[in-house]
């Protein structure tokens, strides 16, 4: 396993990073339990959850997730191993604390007191704000994304969550705090108001990366890297698409998009395309496509971590083993070819 530092921390967090929102619906606890001791014998020492978990999101399965992580710290004795990063839900939800979930101070606490409690822990590593309050481009919202906002409520609410976050450290309760589904200039402001004000500051971003989405470039990238607030980089494997297993509508039974019954955003003609011409790259040099895709996002020098989810051990094996792929210099060439040809596949 390969580790990078956590911001500015002195943590070293494992590459790949656990991602668990499929267990409490797809997975059971016990097989979530597998996952995650399998993957601390691989070395990874990073879980990512959310309180909104698991997914599709549901008020039956709300909260769910966390649950069985607790349940696997209960029984492993072993939480002082792991780094834990979970997120506060922010608002649409109607099942969160009855639709008020707008991400401020009063939220924010019963938050983390809900995910203490269903984590059966007295901290968490990263407390990570799920998406932003204003509306946001992330989840495919960036076709006709118009920014629409008051500057100075945003930074009134954001000075709000900094000291919310300060207060939780100073009581123990959260280590370090994180972003998601962010923007240039929301990593920006934040990280200009902890400064100005000595609040904790924004150690990661959780925000889409893989080979079909790449909004991450080239600004946030660029501020990644200044400001030592790396990517952990969600949807790695586009939902699953990537793997070719929803290629020509295919659903297959137990999968994501066979149980959501939402649209997925990712089912498009130049998502499905895409996948063929990436599937024929790694073909091309004898790599499973799954695997390339997940070194692609492993190397590059934003990113702190890659999010990797699974429903079965035998995809959880296949995407830890990706820590072991390098990409030639003409697969990468390739690739980049095939981006500008599919530069926004969905």
């Amino acid at each position: 396993m390969l580790y990078n530092k956590l911001g500015r921390t002195g943590i070293e967090v494992s590459t790949i990073c656990l991602g668990t929102m499929t267990w409490g619906l797809q997975n059971t606890l016990e097989e979530g339990h597998e996952q995650m001791d399998y993957a601390l014998e691989q070395g990874i020492n990073f879980f990512d959850t959310a309180e909104m978990y698991a997914v599709p999101p549901s008020a039956e399965t709300y909260g769910k997730t966390e649950t069985i992580i607790g349940e696997w710290f209960a029984r492993s004795k072993k939480r002082n191993e792991i780094i834990l990063a979970s997120k506060v839900a922010g608002a649409g939800v109607p099942w969160v604390r009855g639709g008020k979930n707008k991400i401020d101070r009063k939220n924010i606490f019963e938050a983390v007191e809900d995910s203490l409690r269903r984590l059966q822990t007295d901290y968490i590593d990263l407390y990570q704000l799920h998406w932003p309050n204003r509306e946001f481009y992330h989840f495919s919202n960036h076709w006709g994304y118009r920014a629409r906002f008051s500057a100075q409520k945003q930074e009134e609410n954001f000075l709000e969550v900094l000291e919310t976050l300060g207060e939780l450290v100073k009581a123990g309760k959260i280590r370090y705090a994180g972003l998601s589904n962010e923007t240039a200039w929301g990593m920006m402001k934040y990280l200009q108001l902890a400064e100005k004000h000595a609040l904790p500051r924004m150690v990661s971003i959780q925000n889409e990366y893989s080979l079909l989405c790449r909004l991450f470039e080239p600004d946030l990238q660029e501020i990644a890297l200044a400001e030592d607030i790396g990517l952990l980089a969600y949807s790695p494997l586009g939902g699953g698409i990537i793997s070719g297993k929803y290629l020509g509508g295919a659903r297959p039974t137990g999968t994501r998009w066979a149980i959501d019954g939402r649209k997925p955003q990712r089912d498009t003609q130049a998502a499905q395309d895409a996948v063929r011409a990436y599937m024929e790259i790694a073909k091309k040099y004898g790599l499973d496509v799954c695997q390339m895709a997940l070194a692609f996002v492993n190397a590059q020098p934003f990113v702190t971590a890659n999010i990797i989810g699974a429903t079965s051990m035998e995809q959880l094996k296949n995407n830890i083993a990706s820590i072991d792929v390098t990409l030639s210099k003409e697969c990468l060439a390739d690739i980049a070819a095939l981006r500008k040809k599919y530069p926004m596949a969905y």
